[in-house]
């Protein structure tokens, strides 16, 4: 295990992001701070850096445990750091935020399609 990690390659090896440029896009982009900071892809990490990574509608809270720069399974990689417990319970809340919305847009009342239309049709001219 070495003492210090590139940004972006440990963003790809404990799974954060699917490629090491994604990453690295991320992290040019503003979307991953160290203590508050905006960092650059080659900035080094240390074991008990504080790092907040946005993705998407997600903002991850974490602390690094494990330097290791290997891409390993997932249930591994999240061994690499441990999450915030609020900033993990506001995740879930947002997630289950955005099934009920989406839910609710489901269940709206669209307008019939083109076989309904005919039905409604045929239902109030009757079939003469």
């Amino acid at each position: 295990m070495s003492e210090s990690v590139r940004v972006d390659k440990w963003l790809w090896a404990a799974r954060f992001f699917k490629t090491r440029a994604l990453a690295r896009e991320a992290v040019k982009g503003g979307k991953v701070q160290l203590d508050g900071n905006r960092v650059k892809p080659g900035r080094t990490l240390k074991s008990g850096d504080c790092l907040t990574i946005r993705r998407g509608d997600d903002e991850y809270r974490i602390t690094i445990t494990d330097l290791g720069d290997r891409r390993l399974a997932a249930a591994l990689a999240q061994e690499k750091y441990r999450e915030d417990p609020d900033s993990k319970a506001r995740r879930e809340a947002a997630a289950a935020q955005r099934k009920a919305d989406y839910q609710a847009r489901a269940e709206r009342q669209r307008r019939p399609d083109k076989r309904q239309r005919r039905q409604i049709v045929r239902f109030t001219k009757g079939d003469s």
